[in-house]
């Protein structure tokens, strides 16, 4: 498909939104899409689109549901006891080394030799501004830009990577289909994990977050006005949709999934819920594509 892709002047891009667990929804998307070698030039992933995506890559169908089932009761993975011991929700320790190092290994031989770009985005703390990044052989300072795509402030430590302090990418940047316009891909597919009618709210707790965020105003001033720019970025999606030059590929209702669900039952139903949506996309996708 990427041959034909090229040979007609389209650069397909792949763009995944976050959203913790919701992610099991993209993660059922996107095996289907494995299942059916249906590629991209390109994908970027922001929090759970990036830590879940990866595996789209390194072409390990099923792996992220795999995981998250396994491990969701344990507390190394994601508990409050992690977040009071290490300041991080998610065990920095056992998600980013024990489990694609040792317990369910990611293979970073195929998503360094797969062509298909693959960027994140991860919020700057110290400017509040999106940080964009290509990833090159999903070694452990890719693996480290992709924690940093999913540390969602308060509940996480910053990451420090080189010059750079860095949360959660959907503070800054929750949908950057606008980013993957600019740097030339023109044919695109995105992937959201909530429905066609959700409207962002205003933060209810950003008092206490600036607060708590007090070292860093300017990830609490985007905080402040993150709903505006999320519901900017899905009307602009919903415009580009109805005409036609992008494709995307969202759950038919609320997912209703805890950001912490300890349930693999729950895992695997919005996972399924995923697979399904795909399925009933694949012949409106493929002539998109």
């Amino acid at each position: 498909m990427a041959s034909q892709e090229k040979a007609s002047g389209k650069k397909t891009g792949l763009i995944l939104e976050g959203g913790a667990m919701r992610g099991m929804f993209t993660s059922g998307v996107l095996d289907v899409l494995m299942e059916q070698n249906i590629r991209f030039d390109g994908a970027i992933g922001v929090s759970a689109g990036a830590v879940f995506g990866c595996n789209y890559k390194s072409h390990q169908i099923g792996r992220a549901l795999r995981y998250n089932k396994r491990f969701c009761r344990d507390r190394r993975y994601s508990s409050v006891w992690s977040l009071l011991t290490t300041g991080d929700l998610y065990g920095v320790e056992f998600c980013y080394h024990e489990i694609p190092e040792k317990l369910d290994v990611f293979d970073a031989k195929t998503f360094r030799e797969d062509p298909m770009e693959f960027y994140v985005v991860c919020t700057d703390a110290l400017t509040g501004k999106p940080v964009y990044r290509k990833l090159s052989d999903g070694g452990r300072e890719d693996i480290e830009w992709m924690r940093a795509s999913a540390s969602m402030p308060i509940v996480s430590r910053v990451v420090k990577i080189g010059k750079y302090r860095l949360l959660d990418g959907g503070v800054a940047d929750s949908i950057p289909v606008k980013y993957f316009e600019e740097i030339g891909y023109n044919r695109n597919v995105v992937i959201l994990t909530q429905p066609l009618d959700y409207q962002k709210e205003a933060n209810r707790i950003l008092p206490a977050a600036r607060i708590m965020l007090k070292q860093y105003p300017n990830v609490a001033d985007a905080l402040a006005d993150r709903h505006i720019r999320y519901n900017e970025t899905t009307a602009y999606i919903r415009e580009e949709e109805q005409a036609g030059r992008l494709f995307v590929i969202r759950p038919p209702e609320a997912l209703n999934i805890g950001r912490m669900e300890k349930d693999p039952a729950e895992l695997e139903r919005v996972y399924q819920i995923g697979r399904r949506a795909a399925v009933r996309s694949m012949e409106s996708l493929l002539n998109f594509l």
